[in-house]
Formats: structure tokens, sequence, C-alpha cells
């Protein structure tokens, strides 16, 4: 599009590259956690420690909600981290770190609602 108003961005996944177009200006959801399933995995969040340098977000849920989760990569490992806003007060967890396989699984449960 040559059109000044757009914004492009690409986003690769797994080899796959997918074109995001959007205007600018505009506020860019992420995803929307399912409801939380009966049966569910507690994931076992822990207060946020500072381990690394750079933190790259990988993926993230929509943040219109009071509480919103960044599937995160620093020092070759992943986590999930969970920011929860309630009258002012914010408190950040974390995930346990773990290899990228494990962490875009229990990430993948997490927004199906099978985890939380």
């Amino acid at each position: 599009m040559d059109d000044p108003t757009y914004s492009h961005w690409v986003v690769e996944r797994e080899m796959v590259l997918e074109v995001v177009v959007g205007v600018s200006g505009e506020r860019h959801h992420g995803h929307h956690v399912a409801p939380l399933q009966a049966a569910h995995e507690a994931i076992d969040w822990r207060p946020e420690v500072p381990r690394g340098d750079r933190v790259r977000v990988k993926e993230h849920t929509c943040d219109c909600r009071a509480t919103f989760y960044e599937l995160c990569r620093a020092g070759g490992l992943m986590f999930i981290r969970r920011t929860h806003r309630l009258r002012g007060v914010v408190a950040v967890h974390e995930s346990p770190w773990a290899l990228s396989k494990e962490v875009e699984a229990l990430w993948l449960r997490l927004l199906i609602g099978s985890a939380r």
C-alpha cells in the first residue's frame, strides 16, 4: 500500500511471515485470553525478578483488561509475564523460565483457557 496513513509490520512465526497492516495512530490489540476451563493447569506464578539485561516480548495479549500476559524471551530462555492492574496498583509476576518449546506450549494453553 502506498498510502502513508498505513504502517506495515512483518511478524515472523516459525518460518511463516505474515504482514499486519494497521492505520497509523490506532491502538493494536493482542489476543484475548479464552475463558478459564473448569479443569485447568495452575501456572506457578512468581514475583518478577530482573534476571536479564534485555527482555524481548514475542507476543502479548490485549491490555484492555485488568490482567494481561506477555510471552518473553531473554538469555536463551522464555517465560510468561503476567501484569495485573487494580485500583492503581500494578502487580507483575512471571512463570518459571524454561526452554522455548515448553513455554510456547504453556502460552498456547494459557490462550485457550486450559492454564492460568
